[in-house]
């Protein structure tokens, strides 16, 4: 199997990049944070009027990325060319060559974003409502994975690739995803980071919820009265410390570790005592070794708004207990605004370099002690203080917590792993397609070649139905999306199947780890189609807390009361194999007992014209595709705690392994060499051959042009006169990111039936060619020349 995530081996931070309103590049930031300088102005890009306010934290550096992410078009997307200018920068600091000082293989992408390209999703709608036809290249640039994807293919990066969108949280999230993938042994060098540019949605949303601050935000201050917006990119590269050693290259820092946790408490508001940040505070100490004393500075979310800064402080003092009135709690949103996405990888750079440099960075603009806050603010300027650890906080809509630990180099902290390895199993479905509810319905559709979906506006649509009451009171279903119905639906089943759904403390307990490509495209487009057409007056923040990709997990949390460590992502049609990827990293090592792992799809009529307007859909091939919606959910289990509970084991998930073919968005390596790569590690991990494997779950849906790699990577791993190759997308439709999901599904169904009872392996890829390969065996394992 996999080596268990050893938090033993050292991660350290090699060179960070930064583009912000500072300036492009990470030293602009660290000058203008240490000095105290607020760098919120009126914003000149977008016009503001009607808005809650004239002020942001704007771009005004030129960007123009070295590399061509769409060379058969003119057109762009500030998010990605802020990420790319980032990394340009972290990547020349580090003096590292890919495929020199560490093999390409053995580099990958982590990356985080809250709104992705909807800057570009915005252009084009507003295009089709003035009657005209926009690039379709716009539509490739909205999903968060693009701008993975981009970063991947720009500097050459094949190893694992994924994207994060825990809203204001989403970089945070991707550098915990990254310290784990290099503790799992899967790399020895991540890019990570995130990047968001400012969207006439975001103003208008936060307007409509009345957050906005007609001044430069004052966060933690008596009088604040909202938060700032501000846009940007940070980018760190992360190496092992053995892969730093080997290369020589520079240590800036040590990334110690982190803490996720979801409040289950409001779509907005976070919990008022801050409950669930105190755990992700708590859970990020224990994960680094380190105790309440040990911490003299925190990078605080401090938003400026009353509710948030007084809950963060809350928080603070429940997990540091006493030592908190003895440590620094300042915002760098004060003198930026408010990064969205990207915020934690900034925020991150700044709390790295304050440990270089040992000065705690200030908040400015502070006017005076809240005592609902009552924390030292560092109000002004930066001031000298000796460092040897500092947490950074991003906490995000739906109640999604991230803190991340972060020491000098030689710093303290780092334990022996506190749990021993064990296996992971799935102890239970949920599952809602459009062959109708439950895995026997699934099951039943696939063996009787039952094809679904109808012809709907030029595609092929395989819509779900579903006795939604599962999803809570009309009341309470009001205020979701079917894409978050479709999540607490399965979820619940899930709970249910597995037995887990009795005990309060032990649900309370169980993270969600959520996928999805398509996302809360439904939510968006009903935000933002009235506000473009009709002016910022149309917004509706009942619908706008709905637009953030996390918000399906967070209802999830908020419904079933699930409280652990939670993530989502977003990684395109492979999100829900990411999603099981990070789990199982997660439980190998200890972070959690038990996790449900939804993958969830629904279509709306702007996501089926941005698939129709794309030519590979629209092409004779995309006749024979099928685009699905589906709400599917495994329960993922340490092995001990599902016997402890006599809970049901329906199969063991053996290894799994991601790999890029680094050749941009929305396209992929003919040869299917990334395929391969990934099949053939993922075998590896699992300690398997090729021929002890059964069957291929295929990730083929009908494209010809990206079933072909993948068939010829399947003949250059297996014997397929040996091996079965399934192909079950082809009969019930691509469920985008459920894929993965859809197919563990079925192979548990074919062992259920008594089929051939060896391992299988599950394909699932992206259209930007990120592949990730996963296998599963039945119960009991199965004896096999590698004394399995």
């Amino acid at each position: 199997m996999t080596d268990v995530p050893d938090q033993t081996v050292g991660v350290v931070i090699a060179a960070v990049g930064a583009i912000t309103p500072h300036g492009g590049s990470a030293e602009a930031l660290w000058d203008g944070v240490r000095a105290g300088r607020v760098a919120i102005s009126p914003v000149r890009r977008l016009s503001m009027d009607h808005y809650q306010t004239t002020l942001g934290g704007e771009i005004t550096e030129p960007c123009s990325p070295g590399y061509d992410y769409a060379p058969d078009s003119d057109t762009c997307d500030f998010s990605i060319d802020f990420a790319l200018a980032a990394a340009e920068e972290a990547m020349a600091g580090s003096g590292l060559r890919v495929g020199t000082d560490i093999p390409a293989e053995r580099w990958g992408v982590a990356y985080g974003t809250c709104h992705g390209g909807w800057r570009s999703a915005e252009l084009a709608l507003r295009e089709v409502q003035e009657g005209g036809t926009p690039d379709w290249h716009r539509y490739t640039f909205v999903p968060p994975q693009a701008g993975a994807e981009a970063l991947s293919a720009a500097f050459g990066l094949k190893g694992p690739v994924l994207s994060a969108n825990t809203a204001c949280a989403a970089s945070a999230h991707a550098l915990a995803h990254a310290l784990d993938v290099i503790r799992a042994g899967a790399a020895d060098a991540m890019l990570v980071g995130g990047s968001d540019a400012f969207t006439e949605s975001a103003f208008a949303g936060f307007s409509s919820l009345w957050s906005l601050s007609p001044q430069p935000a004052a966060p933690y201050s008596k009088d604040r009265s909202g938060l700032t917006l501000g846009e940007g990119s940070g980018m760190l590269l992360l190496l092992s410390r053995q892969a730093a050693e080997r290369t020589g290259a520079p240590v800036v820092a040590e990334v110690l570790g982190y803490g996720l946790s979801a409040d289950g408490h409001h779509p907005t508001a976070p919990h008022p005592e801050g409950e669930g940040a105190a755990r992700a505070i708590r859970s990020a100490l224990t994960a680094s070794g380190l105790v309440p004393d040990d911490i003299r500075y925190v990078n605080g979310h401090g938003t400026g708004t009353e509710k948030n800064d007084s809950a963060e402080s809350n928080a603070v003092r429940a997990a540091l207990g006493e030592a908190a009135e003895k440590i620094s709690l300042s915002s760098t949103k004060s003198m930026i605004g408010h990064l969205l996405g990207a915020a934690g990888a900034v925020e991150g750079i700044v709390t790295v370099l304050a440990l270089r440099d040992q000065v705690a960075p200030p908040t400015a603009s502070f006017t005076g002690l809240d005592p609902q806050c009552g924390l030292d603010p560092v109000a002004g300027t930066g001031r000298p203080m000796v460092l040897d650890t500092a947490l950074s906080n991003n906490f995000g809509f739906a109640g999604a917590n991230a803190t991340i630990a972060f020491a000098r180099p030689g710093g303290p902290g780092a334990p022996a792993s506190a749990v021993g390895p064990d296996d992971v199993v799935v102890t239970g479905f949920g599952v809602i397609t459009s062959a109708g509810e439950g895995a026997e319905a699934l099951w039943d559709a696939y063996a009787a070649g039952r094809r679904q979906g109808a012809p709907e506006n030029g595609l092929r649509v395989a819509r779900v139905e579903f006795d939604r009451s599962a999803a809570g009171t009309p009341r309470e279903r009001r205020r979701m999306d079917k894409v978050s119905q479709l999540a607490i639906a399965s979820c619940r089943a899930a709970l249910g199947a597995a037995g887990a759904d009795g005990d309060a403390d032990a649900v309370a307990a169980t993270g969600v780890v959520l996928g999805t490509a398509i996302g809360p495209m439904e939510s968006s487009e009903r935000f933002t189609v009235p506000v473009l057409s009709k002016g910022v007056q149309e917004a509706n923040p009942a619908v706008f807390t709905n637009t953030v990709y996390n918000g399906a997990a967070g209802h999830v949390a908020m419904a079933l009361g699930t409280k652990g460590p939670t993530s989502t992502l977003t990684s395109g049609h492979a999100a829900g194999a990411a999603a099981l990827g990070v789990a199982y990293d997660m439980l190998r090592a200890g972070r959690a007992e038990r996790l449900l792992v939804p993958a969830v799809e629904a279509v709306s009529p702007a996501t089926l014209a941005a698939y129709r307007s794309i030519p590979l859909f629209g092409s004779a091939a995309g006749r024979r595709y099928t685009l699905a919606e589906a709400g599917i959910a495994l329960v993922l289990e340490r092995r001990a705690s599902a016997e402890r509970r006599g809970a049901p084991i329906h199969a063991v998930v053996l290894g799994h392994a991601t790999a890029s073919d680094a050749c941009g968005i929305g396209r992929w390596d003919p040869s299917g060499d990334g395929v391969e790569r990934a099949m053939r590690k993922a075998l590896r991990n699992a300690g398997l051959r090729p021929d002890h494997v059964a069957a291929v779950w295929a990730s083929a849906a009908g494209l010809a042009a990206a079933d072909r790699p993948e068939q010829a990577a399947v003949e250059r791993v297996f014997d397929t006169g040996r091996v079965r190759i399934e192909a079950p997308k082809r009969v019930l439709g691509e469920p985008v990111g459920a894929g993965a999901h859809l197919s563990a599904v079925l192979a548990v169904g074919g062992w259920r039936e008594g089929g051939d009872r060896r391992p299988v392996l599950v394909n699932s890829s992206s259209l930007g060619g990120t592949h990730t390969s996963l296998v599963l065996s039945p119960v009991p394992l199965p004896v096999t020349e590698s004394g399995r």
